[in-house]
């Protein structure tokens, strides 16, 4: 099966793996569900005078510009729920720009919280996200998909009746 491993899937890894292996089958959550909506709005309504949307082999990244000559990448969510995600998400986003030469640095934004954080791609964290992706390609192989999981964040997923009914 042909696949490319997206920001959004290492995202999917870090919160449920079964996302993922659904995903990687085109079996997309529920597009009307509040948190995805609300995540269209989110992205709709912040940071309308910045440059949107870079895409590249990988994904798709929120906000782009130029600072000290070096390009600056940046990931936009609705909170900090997801803190850790979004991280590893961005940091694969600076690991594909890596890999087609292009140096970066990262940002994650959530402007409901007034918070900005800076993201570098370390060997750490490269290591890091090449055992992630390594990992997914295991779970996509995978003849069905793992069984769910309960998890804090069952309750707010748009797969929730696919998992639970």
């Amino acid at each position: 099966m042909e696949f490319t491993i997206t920001g959004t899937h290492i995202w999917y890894y870090t919160i449920c793996q079964r996302e993922v292996w659904l995903m990687s089958r085109q079996i997309e959550p529920d597009q009307e569900h509040e948190a995805i909506l609300l995540g269209r709005l989110n992205d709709q309504n912040s940071f309308r005078r910045e440059k949107k949307y870079l895409y590249f082999e990988g994904g798709v990244v929120d906000l782009y510009r130029e600072e000290n000559g070096q390009l600056l990448i940046s990931e936009v969510k609705k909170s900090s729920r997801f803190e850790y995600s979004a991280r590893m998400q961005l940091l694969y986003y600076l690991y594909k720009l890596r890999q087609a030469g292009i140096e970066s640095v990262g940002e994650l934004r959530i402007p409901k919280e007034k918070k900005v954080s800076r993201v570098r791609l370390d060997p750490g964290s490269e290591a890091e996200i090449v055992e992630i992706c390594r990992q997914i390609e295991v779970i996509i192989s995978l003849d069905k998909p793992p069984q769910p999981v309960r998890c804090r964040y069952c309750r707010g997923c748009a797969y929730l009746e696919f998992c639970w009914s």
